[in-house]
């Protein structure tokens, strides 16, 4: 009897789980997509969207991808074959006609899922998440006080973070939220919002990066190179901006590669 209790009670449990797995909403996919190796004598690197849908990259590595489909950086990376970085891509995807992406994060968000099913289907990539304990920086408000300029976004007003050179961003009605993800990028570490600032801000934010880091998005060929006797970014950070890089440890969630393929060009 005891026997056929746990016999239901495992099938029962089967079943609740089939169910859950058949609810689950499809991920979506791009209606077309090429996929083509990159031009070795083209120095431009970058992947954009662009209206209705399309998402187009230039000399994109599988690394790059993967960052913008699970909207991770680069150190929230792990494993992967050896090409990861060094393979470059160019790719052309555009999303179903009658699937409206509207603009800004909800789109943005959509294009990712759509990259995660072609990164799927053409690159055979599968990935899972953990979380690691790893260094990592809390960003809060130094005890000198916040130097970057509180301001109201008004309609039509450009917003966000532009690049003069390297070592040189100017941020226009800017959220903490982004400026974290850029401080992310550039120390190749993951940052912690712990200032509590909510507002957007204005700010100019100058320093000496070290030789050969170049994370992030990066200024055009003709920009000024950065002062060699210029201030680390830490320091810029407390005297431009009054806030505060620490050092600290926490949970970082990472995107673990299980396994991948090089795509056929088509």
């Amino acid at each position: 009897m005891r026997t056929e209790q746990r016999t239901i009670k495992i099938a029962g449990l089967l079943a609740l789980t089939m169910a859950a797995v058949a609810q689950q909403p499809e991920r979506p996919s791009f209606e077309v997509a090429s996929i083509k190796p990159g031009d070795p004598n083209e120095r431009r690197v970058s992947l954009f969207i662009q209206p209705g849908g399309k998402l187009t990259t230039i000399n994109a590595s599988l690394q790059m991808m993967i960052g913008f489909a699970y909207d991770v950086r680069d150190h929230q990376i792990s494993g992967g074959p050896t090409w990861l970085d060094s393979a470059k891509f160019n790719v052309e995807a555009k999303a179903p006609s009658d699937i409206k992406i509207p603009p800004g994060p909800e789109g943005a968000g959509q294009l990712r899922l759509m990259l995660q099913s072609l990164l799927a289907d053409r690159f055979k990539l599968v990935v899972h998440r953990e979380t690691r304990q790893q260094q990592v920086y809390d960003l809060v408000v130094d005890k000198g006080g916040l130097r970057m300029k509180d301001t109201n976004v008004t309609p039509g007003q450009r917003q966000g973070l532009g690049m003069s050179g390297r070592g040189d961003v100017t941020g226009t009605a800017a959220p903490v939220p982004l400026l974290v993800n850029f401080l992310s990028q550039q120390l190749g570490q993951s940052v912690v919002d712990k200032t509590g600032l909510t507002g957007r801000y204005d700010f100019t934010l100058k320093w000496t990066p070290d030789p050969g880091t170049a994370a992030g998005p990066q200024p055009g060929a003709d920009a000024a190179p950065p002062e060699a006797s210029g201030p680390s970014i830490f320091t810029a950070v407390q005297t431009d901006l009054g806030l505060k890089l620490q050092s600290a440890k926490g949970p970082v969630e990472m995107v673990v590669i299980d396994s991948v393929e090089k795509p056929d060009a088509n």
